[in-house]
């Protein structure tokens, strides 16, 4: 089997568009309809429905594209056993991180780990729980680190360690609010997608707290733009407590909380099921469980 096929393959389905799929192969569209039109022949099947206007797979491309993830896997997990030394690590570890754990927790702990694999590279990203997710499901990261839990089939999703979620507050620093004072100040909140965004949403719930009046003002985005705005000021906001760890040490914000709110939540390690993991995912696996257990 060519696995330039399954690839370009496997690349359709992800992206759902040949000219996305070609983009992240970094090959030309026409050499991704080729490589697809020739495993189309070989095997005798239709494996894309192009009628629609997303590209989409057919049921017997859904039950290749399982078997071709599986064996595009094993060749990169042979190839780079191959290509190690014994003891080392080389290669790229792709990792994802959402906002709150991709502040301060991943980076140092990724920061550590390169120190002891200095002939590893690593590339961190750090965008929203959703958006991770996607990326480490598409196959663009091997690896994630998020704040809330989202079902996927094609995911798996492992605790990692408990966040505490605070609210930098001047008026109440270090203290508490009443839910009748929450509703005297201007409530900033992340963007949806955002996993302490959700994770607070749903202890309000558990609560069963009516917070009417407690509309936010202002949506900003991501923490580090929440984290301005806060410390300016201009509202108040739910935070993780690993996100504003420097902030909180320096003096520069100070953590209080709503009475009858105790908002903690799992960070997730979020990995493909039944993919194949490099031995450098492995290995910072278990290098993380060790720090944080």
């Amino acid at each position: 089997m060519d696995t330039r096929q399954l690839q370009a393959f496997c690349a359709v389905v992800e992206k759902k568009s040949f000219s996305q799929a070609a983009e992240k192969l970094g090959v030309t569209q026409p050499a991704v309809s080729l490589q697809v039109r020739a495993l189309e022949q070989r095997l005798g099947q239709t494996l894309l429905d192009r009628s629609g206007r997303r590209v989409e797979p057919t049921e017997a491309g859904k039950r290749l594209y399982r078997s071709a993830q599986r064996m595009l896997s094993l060749e990169q997990q042979l190839f780079e056993d191959v290509a190690e030394e014994e003891g080392g690590l080389h290669g790229t570890l792709s990792i994802g991180a959402s906002t709150g754990p991709g502040a301060h927790l991943v980076p140092l702990l990724l920061c550590e780990f390169q120190r002891a694999h200095p002939d590893l590279h690593v590339a961190l990203s750090i965008s929203d729980t959703q958006s991770v997710i996607d990326r480490v499901a598409e196959r663009d990261l091997e690896l994630g680190v998020v704040g809330a839990l989202r079902r996927h089939r094609s995911l798996e999703f492992q605790p990692l360690v408990r966040d505490e979620i605070v609210l930098p507050s001047h008026r109440a620093a270090g203290g508490s609010l009443t839910v009748e004072e929450l509703q005297e100040e201007t409530l900033i909140v992340m963007q949806e997608g955002a996993g302490v965004r959700q994770v607070v949403e749903e202890e309000l719930r558990r609560a069963g707290l009516r917070l009417r009046g407690v509309e936010p003002k202002l949506e900003l985005g991501l923490q580090e733009s929440i984290k301005s705005a806060v410390g300016a000021g201009f509202g108040v906001s739910f935070i993780s407590r690993t996100a504003i760890e420097g902030e909180l040490a320096a003096g520069t914000l100070a953590a209080a909380r709503v009475e009858g709110v105790e908002p903690v939540r799992q960070i997730y390690l979020v990995r493909g099921r039944g993919r194949a993991a490099t031995r450098a995912a492995e290995e910072f696996v278990s290098f993380a469980k060790e720090r944080l257990g």
